[in-house]
């Protein structure tokens, strides 16, 4: 392939990546989204292969892309919807490695570069400085060294510098992230409260303040300093630890949409680093994307962007005694079909119990039954329903939930005092009347669905824990509230054999 087919390659598949976004910003267009985002790859994949010079790299390419695609095939089939965050924080993290490994990369490679600028003393005239310039290409070219100029050297390891110091972030703290998540499993590896370590703040400015004084030393250095350089990979790699760790569980979807920031920036300077225009595109975009994801999320949840940014913010929850709520109701699966069956308009509010109990073909089921019966019934998803956005609105389309009945908070907030039943399946932060009425709640101020506005609220849930924040739910007792306690799939499909009977 030319350099010319190369580069229209990139173009193409920089747009491909375009569309791919634009196509997974709807659930109508999502499938078409993702073939986009597959069709551009493989045209940047076949680009990338034409630029392999010998037989035995490109053989070792394909070695590599076997065993990747396999890991990654068994991985995604084994790997549960309720577990995909995790999963998603885990790619984060190989992308900031690679990110780290190429700029190691790069430096090492630096060895054969000639800067031309330095090699010429300063008190020739201009005509010698002509014949010692053509000279050093003349000797670069002899003994294949690519020369370069001063101000191209400086940009060069700024790039690197920057590069593993954002990899090195990216990498730690989507470990961490990682374990913060893997609350479902067996073995849980960090704990979901954050991290409070005596001023935490000073550290992360700290490890700021360092990073670029080893900048200033790797640059102005006469030769680029290995030590600045591995130092500063060390203070990067605490300082991802850090960053992460001392934001609580509860807020894991918003660092989520953070580290793909950071992840798609490392990409971004890997491609600075390799000269390779599409890895700048796509890590642009995702970056871009990726922060403009945080931002909506922050919105969402009540929560300062600069403050997400600098880590460190969700401080330990409180969680509220049961016996200063007062009690709670009780129904069974017959008696939740009774108050269907006597209800005009139904809403269902999903979360990520829900997920858990993979119970989505069954609510579709529900929601048949009662369409059937003539009422009104409607979906509403909180942004950060779930561990992802859009994590429900992935299970309800998997279930073949219609698009058109799956609202989003803004749309459907205002109905609920006009709603009949609102049934809450799993979820229980995105709920929490506490957000609006307790101003020294954890969550205060965070936008919530306002269910207990309804005429009725059943609250399906395993037990009266508190949710993910750590922080008790009002709306357990209240008069309008009752409780269903089982295995969500389990009672729903109770109370769709109810209403068949």
């Amino acid at each position: 392939m030319t350099l010319g087919l190369t580069h229209m390659a990139y173009i193409l598949a920089a747009l491909l990546f375009i569309m791919a976004l634009a196509g997974l910003s709807k659930q109508e267009t999502a499938k078409l989204g993702c073939l986009s985002g597959m069709a551009g790859m493989t045209i940047a994949l076949l680009a990338a292969f034409s630029k392999v010079e010998s037989g035995a790299g490109f053989g070792l390419i394909i070695f590599a892309m076997v065993v990747g695609g396999a890991i990654g095939i068994y991985v995604a089939r084994k790997v549960a919807m309720t577990q995909m965050p995790e999963m998603i924080a885990c790619l984060h993290s190989f992308v900031g490695l690679a990110a780290v490994l190429v700029g190691y990369n790069s430096f090492l490679e630096l060895g054969a570069v000639a800067p031309e600028a330095i090699a010429i003393p300063l008190n020739l005239t201009n005509e010698e400085i002509a014949r010692a310039v053509e000279t050093a290409k003349a000797a670069a070219a002899a003994s294949d060294t690519t020369t370069m100029s001063l101000s191209e050297l400086n940009t060069h390891l700024a790039e690197i510098f920057l590069g593993i110091f954002i990899g090195a972030v990216t990498f730690t703290g989507s470990i961490v992230a990682y374990g913060k998540l893997n609350g479902t499993y067996k073995l849980r590896i960090f704990k979901s409260a954050p991290l409070v370590l005596p001023g935490g703040n000073w550290l992360n400015l700290g490890a700021l303040l360092a990073s670029a004084v080893l900048m200033v030393w790797f640059m102005a250095a006469d030769a680029p300093s290995a030590t600045a350089l591995t130092l500063m990979t060390i203070i990067a790699l605490l300082f991802g630890i850090h960053l992460v760790a001392a934001i609580g569980g509860a807020d894991m979807p918003v660092v989520i949409s953070m580290l793909n920031s950071y992840s798609g920036w490392a990409a971004a300077a890997s491609g600075f680093m390799l000269d390779n225009d599409l890895l700048i595109v796509t890590g642009a975009l995702v970056g871009s994307s990726g922060a403009i994801l945080s931002y909506i999320m922050c919105k969402a949840m009540n929560r300062s962007f600069i403050s997400v940014i600098a880590g460190g913010f969700g401080n330990a929850p409180t969680t509220q005694k049961e016996e200063e709520m007062g009690e709670y109701r009780e129904l069974k699966a017959p008696d939740v079909a009774d108050l269907l069956k006597n209800s005009s308009s139904v809403i269902i509010a999903p979360g990520y119990g829900m997920a858990v109990a993979q119970a989505q073909n069954a609510v579709a089921a529900l929601t048949e039954k009662l369409q059937a019966r003539g009422i009104n019934v409607r979906f509403a998803i909180h942004p950060v329903a779930g561990r992802l956005p859009g994590h429900m609105n992935v299970l309800l389309a998997e279930a073949k939930v219609p698009y058109d009945i799956v609202l989003e908070m803004d749309e459907i907030n205002d109905d609920f005092e006009d709603t009949d039943t609102v049934l809450v399946i799993g979820a229980n932060d995105t709920v929490n009347p506490a957000a609006a009425e307790d101003p020294t709640s954890p969550i205060a101020g965070m936008p919530v669905l306002e269910v207990w506005k309804a005429h009725n609220v059943v609250v399906f849930k395993r037990s009266m824990n508190p949710g993910y924040a750590g922080v008790q739910n009002p709306l357990f007792f209240k008069d309008n509230s009752a409780m269903c306690f089982g295995d969500a799939k389990k009672t729903v499909e109770e109370i769709v054999a109810a209403l068949g009977e």
